[in-house]
């Protein structure tokens, strides 16, 4: 900071001369290019980790409405989202509610789709998964990818029910 005299004045006039001004922008600035790409793929990582998230959420409410309404719910994909159906993969009545469109499809928020493999999981009255009716397996593993960048995060679901971010 200088200080300058005016001619004939007893006032000082204090501040930053433009030079040092135009040094602290370039400073901040370089910082900011330099951390850019490292807070970037922090909210990449952060997005896709809050997809898993949610994915877990959406199964464990498949397991709660098993074991509220006393029947098998079927949790169905189709490669982007998924589907509750009650009673069986294929002909069960789609369930619809809190988080699901019209037709029953639920889909994960920041456009991240979920595929799973087998395509059918099913949970039975006591929560656990269950094989039975056809079609129905008891265990999956779920992607959910980023089409952004094609980063994906694997959620897996054991054959006691309960599903956890690998």
């Amino acid at each position: 900071m200088t200080r300058h005299r005016l001619a004939g004045s007893a006032r000082s006039v204090r501040g930053f001369t433009m030079t040092e001004l135009l040094v602290v922008v370039a400073i901040l600035g370089i910082i900011m290019a330099v951390s850019a790409p490292a807070i970037w793929t922090y909210f990449r990582a952060a997005a896709m980790r809050a997809g898993a998230e949610e994915l877990i959420t959406a199964l464990n409410s498949a397991r709660e409405l098993a074991i509220r309404s006393n029947t098998t719910v079927c949790v169905t994909n189709d490669n982007v989202r998924l589907r509750y159906r009650l009673g069986n993969c294929n002909t069960g009545t789609i369930w619809t509610g809190p988080g699901t469109d019209a037709l029953g499809w639920i889909s994960l928020a920041n456009n991240l789709t979920v595929n799973s493999n087998p395509p059918n999981l099913c949970y039975n009255y006591l929560g656990a998964g269950v094989p039975i009716p056809a079609n129905c397996f008891s265990a999956a593993i779920f992607t959910v990818t980023n089409p952004a960048g094609g980063q994906t995060m694997t959620v897996q679901v054991a054959t006691t029910g309960r599903a956890r971010i690998q």
